[in-house]
């Protein structure tokens, strides 16, 4: 009897893939919800945007060392509703300059665009400050590479669907020469994360 169980174990560990311990995920970064920074949420659609990719920004504003995060983030979702008629603050999530990372549009709903791009698909990564002006901080960097990874695992992405605004549209400096002269260094580094 033994010996029989013992030829079956082959097979069915090969079908289960060995006895190798399932892969490590990246840590989990705190993300600040949307109600901790003061935000409300959008209605959320009946049916969720498939998500296909991950697409970096930055703000395009140069970020004053010390200003109130959670006071930016309220201002940008009155501006995008009120101003813009969009439902929400056009990204998916803000990193601060301090790495927090902050929740902003659900992820369910398509971002917005000042550009000819359509977001439909992609999650929307925005990084606080003027990356034509400014260098992200290195906390900001660390913040961005455990969020980035993260998120890739959470929708069954790949480091080969990561891209910048820049990317997509001609129109746009987004995501700032210093962020994008970076972008293959984040890559690697959100790689590597993956592989821990």
């Amino acid at each position: 009897m033994r010996r029989r169980r013992l030829a079956l174990a082959g097979p069915l560990m090969a079908l289960l893939g060995g006895c190798a311990a399932p892969a490590a995920r990246p840590r989990v970064p705190d993300i600040v919800a949307v109600a901790a920074w003061g935000g409300t949420s959008p209605p959320l659609p009946a049916q969720a945007q498939p998500i296909t990719r991950l697409t970096l920004h930055h703000q395009g504003e140069t970020w004053k060392p010390g200003a109130d995060v959670q006071d930016y983030l309220r201002r940008l979702q009155r501006w995008s509703r009120q101003a813009r008629g969009w439902v929400d603050i056009p990204y998916h999530y803000i990193v601060a300059q301090d790495g927090r990372a902050y929740a902003a549009r659900p992820w369910q709903i398509a971002g917005d665009t000042n550009t000819e791009y359509d977001p439909r698909g992609h999650l929307l990564v925005m990084l606080v400050g003027n990356f034509e002006v400014q260098e992200p901080t290195p906390a900001q960097w660390q913040g961005t590479v455990e969020l980035v990874a993260h998120l890739l695992v959470q929708h069954g992405l790949h480091v080969e669907d990561l891209a910048t605004h820049r990317d997509l549209s001609a129109q746009t400096l987004c995501p700032g020469a210093h962020l994008y002269r970076r972008f293959d260094e984040l890559k690697r580094a959100v790689g590597v994360r993956l592989a821990v």
